[in-house]
Protein backbone atom coordinates (compact mmCIF):
# COMPACT_ATOMS: atom_id res chain seq x y z
CA UNK A 1 0.00 0.00 0.00
CA UNK A 2 1.24 3.57 -0.72
CA UNK A 3 0.26 6.48 1.32
CA UNK A 4 -1.90 9.40 -0.44
CA UNK A 5 -2.66 13.26 0.05
CA UNK A 6 -5.52 12.13 1.67
CA UNK A 7 -3.85 9.68 4.40
CA UNK A 8 -0.89 12.93 5.26
CA UNK A 9 -4.31 14.98 5.36
CA UNK A 10 -5.70 12.61 7.98
CA UNK A 11 -2.89 12.58 10.65
CA UNK A 12 -3.09 16.39 10.38
CA UNK A 13 -1.22 18.06 7.71
CA UNK A 14 -2.82 20.72 5.69
CA UNK A 15 -3.88 19.66 2.65
CA UNK A 16 -1.14 22.34 0.46
CA UNK A 17 2.04 20.79 2.87
CA UNK A 18 0.66 16.99 2.24
CA UNK A 19 0.31 17.46 -1.68
CA UNK A 20 4.51 19.17 -1.44
CA UNK A 21 5.20 15.82 0.85
CA UNK A 22 3.41 13.25 -1.03
CA UNK A 23 6.02 12.01 -3.26
CA UNK A 24 9.05 12.06 -1.08
CA UNK A 25 6.52 10.04 1.75
CA UNK A 26 5.75 7.79 -0.62
CA UNK A 27 8.73 6.71 -2.40
CA UNK A 28 10.13 6.46 1.57
CA UNK A 29 7.70 3.73 2.95
CA UNK A 30 8.10 1.95 -0.56
CA UNK A 31 11.81 2.10 0.25
CA UNK A 32 11.86 0.85 3.95
CA UNK A 33 8.73 -1.44 3.83
CA UNK A 34 6.30 0.68 5.46
CA UNK A 35 3.65 -0.56 3.61
CA UNK A 36 0.29 -1.75 5.54
CA UNK A 37 -2.57 0.75 7.21
CA UNK A 38 -1.07 0.33 10.16
CA UNK A 39 2.80 0.85 9.39
CA UNK A 40 1.47 3.91 7.11
CA UNK A 41 -0.61 5.28 9.88
CA UNK A 42 1.95 4.80 12.52
CA UNK A 43 4.64 6.69 10.34
CA UNK A 44 2.62 9.50 9.43
CA UNK A 45 1.53 10.26 12.63
CA UNK A 46 4.15 10.00 14.54
CA UNK A 47 6.27 12.11 12.14
CA UNK A 48 3.34 14.50 11.89
CA UNK A 49 3.70 14.72 15.62
CA UNK A 50 7.66 15.59 16.02
CA UNK A 51 7.21 17.77 12.88
CA UNK A 52 4.46 19.88 13.75
CA UNK A 53 2.76 18.40 10.83
CA UNK A 54 5.13 18.52 8.32
CA UNK A 55 5.85 22.46 9.14
CA UNK A 56 9.34 22.08 11.53
CA UNK A 57 12.07 20.35 10.08
CA UNK A 58 14.54 21.82 12.40
CA UNK A 59 15.11 21.64 16.13
CA UNK A 60 13.77 24.59 17.92
CA UNK A 61 16.58 26.05 20.71
CA UNK A 62 15.55 29.26 21.46
CA UNK A 63 15.43 28.11 24.90
CA UNK A 64 14.92 31.30 27.79
CA UNK A 65 17.30 30.31 30.95
CA UNK A 66 14.04 29.22 33.10
CA UNK A 67 13.60 27.03 29.92
CA UNK A 68 17.23 25.13 30.46
CA UNK A 69 16.40 25.30 34.12
CA UNK A 70 13.17 22.96 33.52
CA UNK A 71 14.65 20.53 30.82
CA UNK A 72 18.34 20.36 32.24
CA UNK A 73 18.24 20.92 36.11
CA UNK A 74 21.55 19.33 36.96
CA UNK A 75 23.38 21.57 34.65
CA UNK A 76 21.52 25.13 34.46
CA UNK A 77 19.23 25.45 37.71
CA UNK A 78 20.47 26.79 40.96
CA UNK A 79 20.55 23.22 43.29
CA UNK A 80 20.20 23.74 47.01
CA UNK A 81 21.77 22.72 50.14
CA UNK A 82 19.86 18.84 49.69
CA UNK A 83 20.98 18.78 45.70
CA UNK A 84 17.43 19.28 44.90
CA UNK A 85 16.62 22.62 42.16
CA UNK A 86 15.80 25.55 43.98
CA UNK A 87 12.09 26.82 43.55
CA UNK A 88 10.39 30.01 42.82
CA UNK A 89 6.26 29.79 42.16
CA UNK A 90 7.36 26.59 41.70
CA UNK A 91 9.83 26.51 38.52
CA UNK A 92 12.94 25.53 38.83
CA UNK A 93 15.34 28.83 39.41
CA UNK A 94 18.14 29.30 36.61
CA UNK A 95 22.10 29.30 37.42
CA UNK A 96 24.26 31.98 36.71
CA UNK A 97 25.06 29.36 32.91
CA UNK A 98 21.85 29.15 32.01
CA UNK A 99 21.44 33.35 32.18
CA UNK A 100 24.47 33.64 30.20
CA UNK A 101 22.79 31.16 27.52
CA UNK A 102 19.56 32.52 27.60
CA UNK A 103 17.83 32.89 23.67
CA UNK A 104 21.32 31.62 21.90
CA UNK A 105 20.62 28.57 20.23
CA UNK A 106 23.56 28.34 19.03
CA UNK A 107 25.45 28.31 21.89
CA UNK A 108 22.92 26.37 23.61
CA UNK A 109 23.36 23.36 21.02
CA UNK A 110 26.78 23.76 21.69
CA UNK A 111 26.97 22.81 24.99
CA UNK A 112 23.98 20.37 25.85
CA UNK A 113 25.62 18.56 22.69
CA UNK A 114 28.60 18.52 22.99
CA UNK A 115 30.56 14.85 23.45
CA UNK A 116 27.58 12.95 22.82
CA UNK A 117 26.22 10.95 19.77
CA UNK A 118 29.26 11.44 18.18
CA UNK A 119 29.90 15.14 18.53
CA UNK A 120 32.99 16.85 19.55
CA UNK A 121 33.53 19.45 22.11
CA UNK A 122 31.87 22.33 22.55
CA UNK A 123 34.26 24.29 20.55
CA UNK A 124 34.09 21.74 17.61
CA UNK A 125 30.80 23.78 16.98
CA UNK A 126 29.06 20.15 15.93
CA UNK A 127 26.29 19.87 18.63
CA UNK A 128 25.05 23.25 16.89
CA UNK A 129 25.98 21.56 13.35
CA UNK A 130 24.17 18.39 14.26
CA UNK A 131 21.56 20.08 15.65
CA UNK A 132 18.10 18.21 15.35
CA UNK A 133 16.83 18.12 11.32
CA UNK A 134 14.09 16.26 9.35
CA UNK A 135 10.87 14.84 10.07
CA UNK A 136 12.56 12.51 13.10
CA UNK A 137 15.02 15.33 13.87
CA UNK A 138 18.09 12.75 13.40
CA UNK A 139 20.57 14.72 15.78
CA UNK A 140 24.27 13.91 16.51
CA UNK A 141 27.15 13.21 14.15
CA UNK A 142 27.15 9.69 14.90
CA UNK A 143 23.72 9.22 13.86
CA UNK A 144 24.40 11.40 10.79
CA UNK A 145 27.05 9.17 9.93
CA UNK A 146 25.27 6.33 10.20
CA UNK A 147 22.16 7.98 7.98
CA UNK A 148 24.53 8.56 5.43
CA UNK A 149 25.57 5.03 4.88
CA UNK A 150 21.78 3.82 4.82
CA UNK A 151 20.75 6.36 2.24
CA UNK A 152 23.90 6.67 0.38
CA UNK A 153 24.50 10.58 1.12
CA UNK A 154 26.32 12.57 2.72
CA UNK A 155 24.15 13.97 5.82
CA UNK A 156 27.88 14.49 7.52
CA UNK A 157 29.16 17.05 5.03
CA UNK A 158 25.37 18.31 4.23
CA UNK A 159 23.22 18.22 6.81
CA UNK A 160 21.16 20.66 5.79
CA UNK A 161 19.52 17.94 3.01
CA UNK A 162 17.48 17.26 5.42
CA UNK A 163 15.70 20.11 5.30
CA UNK A 164 14.73 19.03 1.66
CA UNK A 165 11.27 16.74 2.08
CA UNK A 166 13.19 13.80 -0.32
CA UNK A 167 16.12 13.10 2.55
CA UNK A 168 13.51 14.36 5.25
CA UNK A 169 11.61 11.96 4.14
CA UNK A 170 14.06 8.71 3.87
CA UNK A 171 15.85 9.72 6.96
CA UNK A 172 12.80 8.90 9.02
CA UNK A 173 12.14 6.20 7.16
CA UNK A 174 15.44 4.77 7.59
CA UNK A 175 15.04 5.68 11.30
CA UNK A 176 11.43 3.40 11.57
CA UNK A 177 13.09 0.47 9.85
CA UNK A 178 16.10 0.47 11.93
CA UNK A 179 14.34 0.86 15.16
CA UNK A 180 12.12 -1.84 14.09
CA UNK A 181 9.40 -0.30 14.31
CA UNK A 182 7.09 -1.97 12.15
CA UNK A 183 6.75 -4.34 14.85
CA UNK A 184 4.84 -1.80 17.10
CA UNK A 185 3.40 -1.04 14.39
CA UNK A 186 1.67 -4.43 13.25
CA UNK A 187 0.53 -5.25 16.98
CA UNK A 188 -1.19 -1.56 17.15
CA UNK A 189 0.95 -0.82 19.93
CA UNK A 190 1.41 2.86 20.12
CA UNK A 191 2.57 3.74 23.14
CA UNK A 192 5.60 1.27 22.36
CA UNK A 193 6.34 2.82 19.38
CA UNK A 194 6.20 6.56 20.83
CA UNK A 195 9.17 5.43 23.71
CA UNK A 196 11.23 3.59 20.62
CA UNK A 197 10.48 6.93 18.77
CA UNK A 198 10.57 9.42 21.38
CA UNK A 199 12.22 7.78 24.23
CA UNK A 200 9.25 8.44 26.64
CA UNK A 201 5.47 8.96 26.22
CA UNK A 202 5.42 12.82 25.66
CA UNK A 203 2.79 13.78 23.04
CA UNK A 204 0.89 10.26 23.49
CA UNK A 205 -2.39 11.92 22.81
CA UNK A 206 -1.67 13.88 20.10
CA UNK A 207 0.13 11.01 18.62
CA UNK A 208 -3.12 8.54 19.10
CA UNK A 209 -5.23 11.08 17.89
CA UNK A 210 -3.38 11.43 14.54
CA UNK A 211 -2.86 7.42 14.47
CA UNK A 212 -6.63 6.62 14.74
CA UNK A 213 -7.46 9.32 12.10
CA UNK A 214 -4.73 8.20 9.73
CA UNK A 215 -5.70 4.60 10.01
CA UNK A 216 -9.01 5.00 9.35
CA UNK A 217 -8.81 6.98 6.07
CA UNK A 218 -6.26 4.07 5.19
CA UNK A 219 -8.26 1.44 6.07
CA UNK A 220 -10.94 3.29 3.84
CA UNK A 221 -8.84 3.46 1.10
Amino acid sequence: MIPQVHHIVAAGVKQATAEKWADAVANACSEFGIDTPKRIAGFLSQCAHESGGFERLQENLNYSAEGMAGIWPKRFAVMGADGKPVKKDGKNQPNKFALALHRKPEMIANVVYSGRMGNGPIESGEGWLYRGRGLKQLTGKSNHTECSKGLGVDLVANPDLLLEPVYAARSAAWFWQKNKCNTFADAGDIEGLTKRINGGLIGIADRKARYQAAERSLSAG
